[in-house]
């Protein structure tokens, strides 16, 4: 039988249990999405972006780490809230708020931008494993995109969620790196904690990129997704589920904000490395994550470029499972298909079929001829432009008591997403206009 909620909420410790230890084991249950979701935005279409911030405008676009920071928390915190009050998925609530035909028109936007990313997540890994094994790109296109469909078809969601976990260590490379290089802080200080005023539409596009691969489309229906999943992981229905504990809301918006702090740390760290080395040497315009890593070589040295290459991989092998999943599950949720990682092929073919056909197209841009790191900057764009309109959405399932269980989102973080919408729109009207 499912515990109800209140059995959950006043079930009092075991006396044979320190409390402290309870504690601290409820938290290690609880951290997980959060920090996949956050670790995940980090991936190679976020990498090239950062790379090219600091490659293009050295140091003048720091202060935007510490900006981003709170306004990504808070998406992911509602979203992370929906699935968890809800029991489903974001567009399942999206469907008690919209017209299926505005909803399909949303799910095919976000397969498509989804897809442009992996196939530029796909080529940006390819180049990193090409300079590190001297086999052709096109070669590790193939491996690396059956490798990631087969093991997300097949593996079980509790051991995918456990190697996600690990891959976030690769995000630590750049750290590092930055580290490496010798940064004077006073500088850097001052970068960061006095923000310049933007000029320029190329400066403006930037900052809508950098929004577009922080505050991603995909990682919003894969937090709501994984609130689900985790119950399924547990033995429990997540549709027959209504609301939640204030201790598990507490828990998971404690988990969203270290995966985001995560993610912003490595926005900061990786556009800081390019800044001081390529921005610095006269190399404002890199077109492959390639060109990238050889240019690191001769100003930072070999350990630099072997660390940017590593954080590649891992980011790539993180990232690309989010990307074609959330796409998988929105369609799901819109048309009322079997879903879910632990579901085989054969109950869920639509599921995996969209997945499947994300990561196969994705494939395919290998061969286009885009420059990677071009095509993940272009993927950061894309993403810019859909996610303000997602958002008002989500604004609107958060806000409304009978979708949210009686249970919607609070005032603060109602307002905080508000302002994210409103800067994302700004950024594009900025580089449009100005």
């Amino acid at each position: 039988m499912i515990p109800s909620k209140l059995a959950r909420m006043t079930t009092p410790p075991r006396d044979d249990q320190p409390r402290a230890g309870n504690a601290l084991r409820r938290m290690a249950r609880t951290v997980g999405p959060g920090i996949i979701t956050g670790a995940a935005d980090d991936d190679p279409a976020g990498i090239a972006t950062y790379s090219i911030a600091g490659a293009q405008f050295g140091t003048g676009l720091l202060w935007l780490a510490p900006l981003t920071w709170p306004l990504m928390a808070a998406v992911q915190s509602m979203c992370a809230r929906v699935g968890m009050v809800t029991g489903g998925g974001l567009m399942a609530a999206l469907r008690q708020k919209f017209s299926r035909p505005v909803l399909l028109i949303a799910a095919i936007a976000l397969f498509s931008a989804n897809t442009f990313n992996v196939g530029a997540d796909l080529a940006g890994m390819a180049d990193a494993a090409e300079l590190l094994s001297g086999v052709p790109s096109g070669v590790w296109v193939v491996i690396f995109g059956v490798a990631i469909a087969w093991a997300t078809i097949e593996l079980r969601y509790q051991t995918i969620a456990r190697v996600l976990k690990w891959l976030v260590l690769a995000l630590f490379a750049y750290i590092i790196a930055a580290f490496s290089v010798g940064p004077d802080w006073g500088d850097v200080a001052r970068a960061t904690f006095r923000p310049s005023m933007p000029h320029g539409s190329a400066m403006w596009a930037m900052i809508l990129a950098i929004l577009g691969t922080t505050i991603s489309p995909y990682l919003f229906f894969w937090q709501a997704s994984e609130e689900v999943e985790e119950e399924r992981a547990m033995g429990r229905s997540g549709r027959e589920r209504i609301g939640a504990t204030r201790e598990e809301i507490l828990g998971r918006r404690l988990d969203v904000g270290v995966g985001t702090l995560f993610c912003n740390v490595t926005f900061f760290f990786i556009t800081l490395t390019t800044a001081l080395t390529l921005h610095q040497h006269g190399i404002t315009r890199p077109e492959t994550t390639t060109e990238v890593a050889s240019a690191l070589r001769p100003i930072a040295g070999s350990f630099a470029t072997q660390l940017y290459t590593i954080g590649i991989l891992g980011a790539g092998a993180l990232a690309i499972p989010t990307l074609g999943g959330s796409a998988a599950y929105a369609f799901a949720e819109l048309f009322g298909w079997v879903e879910g990682m632990d579901e085989r092929p054969t109950r869920a073919r639509g599921f995996y079929g969209v997945f499947a056909l994300s990561i196969g197209c994705a494939m395919l841009l290998e061969f286009s001829r885009f420059g990677a790191v071009r095509a993940l900057y272009l993927s950061a764009i894309i993403n810019g432009l859909l996610a303000p309109v997602l958002l008002a959405g989500i604004l609107a399932v958060a806000s409304d008591r009978r979708v949210m269980e009686g249970q919607p989102s609070p005032l603060l973080g109602r307002i905080t997403v508000l302002v994210a919408t409103i800067a994302m729109l700004g950024a594009a009207v900025g580089m449009v206009l100005l």
